[in-house]
């Protein structure tokens, strides 16, 4: 029998439904603020890297266009909802309003991220399980890959009310988990001391491996006789990992190691020179593999000394994250910024990278940071491990206002901000159409296939101006216009649609709104109702 209405196991919140109507700003570059190398380092620097300035929120909404499914990896470490942002609300309501604004935002990262792409998230134990069970509904429970614990410190404090906490999580999920898989870490000269060569054996170094099994096998239990006259069975419970017949095959290979007197429990040989090119990364990554908070704040300190990050986090992590989920030239997309890390390592590292930020720090800790790393100044962090000299650089971009503003009557029109471009590039952006302005012809703003292009203009058209652009676009194309006014026959262009504007897109979402940010300490206090109940015969008030 199938149940009406079946339920689903999901986390629900005080304004769930509720969702914002983004409008699809564009960016602005200020050159001023854009930085490049003086000279070429090598073939392979990267320029064309991104750093915006404004609303995380707005800034992905105006990624979305250009940049659906080309992220490879993500990291963000947002807000962790300590309470300090909270004060002013109960429990319930902190809650709530944190996993919303982290929904709207993880909604439009899923979309950025690559097919093969990965996505991680820095969080502690403040919101972790909430944020895990949110974000199974957004990318699938079956893509979530690991919860990653990094040792953020390595010393007890002393002064903890309940336990010291020294560990954080980084939450990673894929875009496919059938489709993604990690890259390998490098080997480091600790795991290659490890191999010796106690018989001088001409294959080179090696160590050797348990030759049992927890799973029985029948087949593979049988006795086995040293050089020495000894003779083994596999513990109990256990079974060899090969059967006879293997096992004598690579004995006669030299591969099973009996001791230096031959009389030891067999082993299997493992050569370096058969082994992969790197490592599978655990789970727990220890301070001395990636770097601690006090490792973070040293780095921050070479570029701003006066202003440091509460909780920065350390180069080595971030090439850790990086080293799993990316290759050269690949994408990667932090819309949290904070101290400008992930660009920092993302450029030391040869990685196209996106930041935006909102927060003044933009300007006074991740600008000077960059500058430093591109003119190869920076010699902390990361950079003689992946041997960065400089290149490269960026492009600084701003959020630009709303397109649409209100009159001096409550009525909405186009902002005075926008010049001809800006808005053309727009009206582009809110009817879908990508923005490719042409050199020849003045009616191509835009197109949306090779065939169907959109005009925007602010002149009022008369029925004569429409029927010469009509003609010029001709019986093989279609033409968006979309003007201010216009005078003609309804239907009188098969070739053209008119549009007027601002009126038909007025509903395409919020305008003016310049602030979803997760900030919120100062939002006033909802007026308490000072009666829950009126009286039944109350009247309505006029």
């Amino acid at each position: 029998m199938i149940l009406p209405n079946p339920q689903r196991l999901e986390l629900t919140w005080i304004g769930k439904e509720s969702r914002p109507r983004l409008e699809p700003r564009i960016l602005l570059e200020d050159p001023t603020k854009s930085y490049h190398a003086k000279q070429r380092t090598n073939k392979n620097d990267i320029f064309d890297n991104h750093l915006i300035f404004g609303d995380n929120l707005l800034a992905l909404k105006a990624l979305e266009q250009e940049f659906t499914g080309k992220v490879k990896c993500i990291y963000i470490d947002p807000p962790y909802n300590t309470g300090s942002a909270f004060e002013h609300y109960d429990d319930g309501i902190e809650h709530s309003i944190w996993l919303g604004l982290m929904r709207d935002r993880m909604e439009l990262l899923h979309k950025l991220l690559a097919k093969d792409g990965s996505i991680w998230i820095s969080l502690d134990d403040t919101e972790q399980a909430y944020f895990k069970v949110m974000t199974d509904e957004i990318f699938g429970r079956n893509n979530f890959i690991v919860n990653v614990i990094w040792e953020k410190k390595f010393s007890p404090q002393n002064d903890a009310k309940w336990l010291s906490d020294n560990h954080d999580f980084i939450m990673v999920y894929a875009k496919n988990k059938e489709i993604w898989r990690p890259n390998l870490l490098p080997r480091s000269d600790e795991m290659d001391a490890r191999y010796k060569n106690p018989d001088n054996d001409p294959r080179g170094v090696w160590t050797s491996s348990d030759l049992t099994v927890r799973t029985y096998n029948e087949n593979c239990d049988y006795p086995i006789t040293t050089p020495s006259g000894m003779v083994f069975y596999p513990p109990a419970s256990r079974s060899w990992s090969i059967n006879k017949e293997r096992f004598q095959e690579l004995v006669e290979e030299n591969r099973i190691w009996f001791g230096n007197d031959g009389n030891n429990m067999p082993r299997q040989k493992r050569f370096l020179t058969d082994v992969k090119e790197g490592s599978v990364s655990l789970t727990i990554w220890k301070h001395s593999e990636v770097g601690h908070n006090q490792d973070a704040k040293k780095e921050v300190k070479e570029f701003n000394s006066e202003s440091v990050f509460t909780t920065p986090k350390p180069e080595r992590l971030l090439e850790r994250i990086i080293t799993l989920a990316t290759n050269p030239d690949d994408l990667i997309l932090d819309s949290f910024a904070g101290s400008g890390t992930t660009g920092a390592v993302a450029q030391k590292m040869r990685r196209r990278w996106i930041m935006v930020e909102l927060g003044e720090h933009c300007h006074t800790h991740i600008i000077p940071r960059l500058k430093k790393v591109i003119d190869g100044e920076d010699s902390g962090g990361v950079t003689q491990s992946v041997d960065w000299k400089g290149g490269g650089g960026f492009r600084y971009y701003r959020l630009a206002p709303s397109l649409l503003q209100k009159d001096k009557w409550g009525n909405w029109v186009i902002n005075k901000e926008y010049n001809a471009e800006m808005l053309a590039e727009a009206v582009c952006k809110l009817e879908g159409f990508t923005y490719d302005p042409s050199d020849t012809i003045y009616w191509m703003h835009g197109k949306s296939t090779e065939n169907d292009f959109i005009y925007i203009t602010t002149a009022h058209l008369t029925h004569e101006q429409l029927a010469l652009l009509s003609d010029e676009v001709g019986n093989n194309r279609t033409l968006l216009v979309m003007c201010t006014a216009f005078r003609s026959r309804a239907g009188g262009f098969p070739n053209l649609t008119i549009k007027k504007i601002p009126n038909t897109v007025l509903t395409k979402c919020e305008w003016g709104h310049d602030d979803y940010s997760l900030q919120i300490e100062n939002l006033p206090m909802a007026a308490k109702p000072t009666k829950v109940q009126k009286d039944l015969f109350e009247e309505e008030e006029e």
